[in-house]
């Protein structure tokens, strides 16, 4: 018997434990997280609430309910060192320490990494710490440009010439406002090109890949707005993507791969847990936008909803270092996963309204929600993802604008995400772009 915890509490967390509650392996979920999400509380042994920055609380808590590993779901416990943290009292992870974690957590230093062990990888870049040589290196770069925070924003840190910012004077007020209140940010070329997410399963030395998905981070359809966690994802049934080779796809594994190997031989702490390379498909070939240390959101509920191998005991060969060993296979399903939001999301979300839904509903993903009166009430942020799967990637689209029928409440979703249309677009995009 198996005692597994799962921190967080959105649909990504949502996801994870539904895999482990499904494994062959006997096991007890227990759930620590700031809000009940009654998804995750249904399958839970017991669920504790807390602020996930408690990290003291949360190790205390693994103690007292003999919990043998935790899986962690969000960023910011992993930069604050809770996996150092519950490792110290022989609590194996599923994440990596704070140390590998900043792969993450600082930009500066993933793009070092990169150089290390793939520099063609890496776009042109400059860091900065005050707004000195901010203009000049902006026009240096012929006005293509991106501003990235050296830190977590939640996705919302990274801004763009032509999307967000529409001319240098917006840029340079921009690092203004990061050097107010005394951070540190990168300047990059602007990566002209299609994006997509690879995640690898890691144990410190060996890498196993999922499919590769693409997000979508703007808020708006036609991919306009601001930029958010991400407002859907979808996968095709051959893992690939359209626009993508083999050589694309086989290139960003041995990217993840190099990274894992790079981390170690730098800090000399393994690098366990899930790797999320963010790439970029460019006219110049495959780069890498950036390195996420977890589960992708909504990227998680894509591969976990076709994953074939059992989930729970790939995760057990993580932190033994056992995964060389380990089967590791999804079905060959196409999928596409759209989030429901707040009217007003990203920047001013409504709050605190009642959500109508299925909570029973296999395909529904509850994610920024917490229960009050036995009602479910939206807390501001991404509400709840629904996934639709099946052989053809349209029919897929179909089930997920089904299910997402079924929500009600004062909500908006993308209908674009996963449509014909929209993927088509890329593709010709593409095709453009390496005439």
């Amino acid at each position: 018997m198996k005692n597994v915890l799962v921190v967080g509490s959105g649909a990504r967390e949502v996801a994870i434990a539904r895999c482990v509650s499904q494994s062959s392996i006997k096991n007890s979920l227990f759930c620590v997280s700031k809000d009940i999400n009654p998804q995750i509380f249904d399958l839970c042994k017991d669920y504790f609430v807390t602020d996930l920055a408690n990290i003291s609380d949360i190790v205390s808590y693994s103690k007292k309910t003999r919990v043998d590993f935790a899986i962690i779901g969000p960023e910011n416990p992993l930069a604050n060192g809770i996996v150092n943290e519950l490792e110290n009292v022989g609590v194996k992870c599923v994440g990596p320490k704070k140390e590998v974690a900043l792969i993450e957590t600082s930009k500066a230093f993933a793009r070092k990494i990169i150089d290390l062990c793939c520099p063609e990888k890496n776009p042109q870049r400059k860091e900065f710490s005050s707004i000195e040589g901010v203009e000049s290196f902006i026009k240096q770069l012929g006005g293509e440009y991106v501003i990235k925070f050296d830190g977590l924003m939640g996705g919302k840190g990274v801004r763009v010439s032509g999307e967000h910012l529409k001319n240098i004077d917006e840029g340079v007020a921009y690092a203004n406002e990061i050097t107010n209140i005394g951070g540190k940010f990168l300047i990059e070329e602007k990566l002209i090109g299609e994006e997509f997410s690879l995640m690898s399963f890691v144990d410190g030395k060996v890498c196993k890949h999922m499919p590769v998905v693409q997000d979508h981070k703007r808020a708006y359809e036609g991919d306009t707005g601001p930029n958010t966690g991400g407002m859907g994802t979808y996968s095709f049934g051959n893992h690939s993507l359209p626009f993508l080779s083999e050589k694309d796809i086989n290139e960003a594994q041995k990217t993840n791969e190099l990274v894992a190997k790079q981390l170690f031989d730098e800090t000399g702490t393994p690098y366990v847990g899930i790797l999320y390379g963010g790439f970029m498909l460019t006219g110049g070939g495959v780069k890498v936008i950036e390195y996420n240390a977890r589960f992708g959101d909504p990227e998680a509920m894509n591969v976990l909803s076709v994953l074939e191998s059992d989930f729970l005991s790939i995760c057990i060969s993580m932190v033994d270092g056992n995964l060389k060993n380990q089967d590791v296979s999804f079905e060959k399903l196409a999928t596409v996963c759209k989030y429901v939001v707040p009217v007003g999301y990203p920047d001013k979300p409504t709050k605190n309204f009642e959500v109508f839904c299925d909570q029973n509903d296999r395909s529904l993903f509850l994610a920024s929600v917490m229960l009050k009166d036995q009602k479910l009430i939206a807390c501001g942020s991404r509400t709840a993802a629904v996934v639709g799967k099946n052989k053809d990637i349209f029919q897929a689209e179909l089930f997920a604008e089904a299910g997402i029928a079924n929500i009600s409440g004062n909500l908006f979703h993308r209908k674009d995400i996963g449509t014909k249309k929209l993927i088509d677009s890329r593709i010709k995009r593409m095709k453009e772009l390496l005439q």
